[in-house]
């Protein structure tokens, strides 16, 4: 676990916090960077909500883990968008089942979805006074959602500077990060108390499955992001 420097005190950020693997892990990493930190995140009517009831336990769990994070970490917003799961014909947004589209994206990618996350995360952060935006983007162990791209985040956040005349800065720590190397990342800033957290109540099952509990959580095992998950903590376990 490492010990970084204190943050300036009138340091702040939002974390895009889902209640996923990453998010957590980012929420982790902000936390251990600002003096304040706050989260939000979104109802679009996604077919794995689950994850957003898994929210307060993992906060609660944080700041269990550390005085610090828990002196640090402020409030918590939920932004509905119901209207983005209304257009969006896709696995996450329908019962349907999780096949590859006939452009080879899988027909789990919401359009737009994580353009628009941020488009409302800036404006909720412009009025609690926040310049840094946290998100748990990566195009390492992803599966070729262009809204998860550096190059699209990089416009994005220019678009946000230029559009809001603010000074954003978006932060992806887990950008170029394996998952293997995210539960490395996981174990730095809290040790195996977060690994432990992330593993228990962190949701990544596409398919909004609780009821198994694998090694690496609970899930389905069969969807991509169970596969991916499962595959990263293999990794991870078997080089500690």
């Amino acid at each position: 676990m490492t010990t970084p420097l204190p943050p300036a005190p009138d340091s702040s950020a939002l974390v895009l916090f889902s209640g996923g693997q990453d998010s957590t892990t980012c929420l982790a990493w902000a936390l251990s960077r600002f003096a304040r930190v706050e989260t939000v995140g979104f109802d679009y009517g996604q077919r794995h909500r689950v994850e957003l009831d898994q929210r307060e336990k993992l906060r609660a769990g944080l700041c269990e883990l550390s005085p610090a994070w828990r002196d640090r970490l402020g409030d918590d917003h939920t932004i509905t968008l119901e209207a983005l799961g209304a257009i969006s014909d896709t696995a996450l947004t329908r019962e349907a089942e999780i096949t590859l589209r006939a452009d080879g994206l899988p027909n789990t990618f919401v359009p737009g979805r994580n353009l628009i996350f941020l488009t409302f995360a800036a404006a909720l952060a412009c009025r609690r006074g926040v310049v840094d935006l946290v998100g748990g983007m990566c195009e390492t162990d992803y599966s070729g959602y262009p809204d998860c791209r550096d190059e699209t985040l990089r416009a994005m956040n220019h678009a946000l500077r230029l559009g809001m005349a603010a000074p954003f800065t978006l932060h992806t720590p887990l950008m170029w990060l394996d998952k293997a190397a995210t539960w490395r990342l996981a174990s730095d800033l809290g040790g195996a108390g977060l690994v432990a957290l992330i593993v228990e109540e962190s949701h990544t099952c596409y398919l909004g499955e609780r009821g198994k509990r694998f090694d690496w959580g609970h899930g389905c095992g069969e969807c991509p992001s169970c596969k991916l998950r499962a595959a990263g903590w293999e990794r991870f376990a078997g080089s500690a």
